[in-house]
């Protein structure tokens, strides 16, 4: 059986429409929709169907005063980068595309993650 997204299917459109506001920024995920650039995730649909986006800090400040929102926490840590999307935000599209278009602009400003190389099954020693 293939797994898929669990949570709400209005919340999976909405994000959906919202990462196609964006041409450069791309879908990923099965389970848990996201989106990365430079091996840095930036936004993300839990299993809840809350969006979190990530942030550079000053702008940070601004989106959880003009929206009520909090820092997001997963697994019982926080993700200082990452703010909570409210769904009244989510559902307007339009006004969160700008946020979601700044948090992929930061983001590009980040070092980029280096690549992982394949690792053999028997050693885990890195493939030559």
């Amino acid at each position: 059986m293939k797994k898929t997204f669990e949570g709400p299917e209005r919340a999976l459109r909405l994000y959906e429409a919202l990462v196609a506001g964006n041409p450069e920024a791309e879908r990923k995920g099965v389970t848990m929709p996201y989106t990365s650039r430079n091996g840095h995730m930036f936004s993300f649909l839990d299993a809840g169907g809350t969006m979190a986006l990530a942030l550079p800090p000053d702008r940070q400040a601004e989106f959880l005063d003009r929206y009520d929102s909090h820092v997001v926490e997963q697994h019982g840590r926080l993700m200082k980068d990452f703010v909570a999307v409210p769904d009244r935000l989510l559902a307007r599209t339009t006004e969160l595309q700008s946020w979601f278009n700044a948090s992929y602009d930061w983001t590009g400003t980040r070092k980029p993650k280096p690549t992982a190389r394949p690792r053999t099954k028997a050693s885990g020693e890195p493939r030559s």
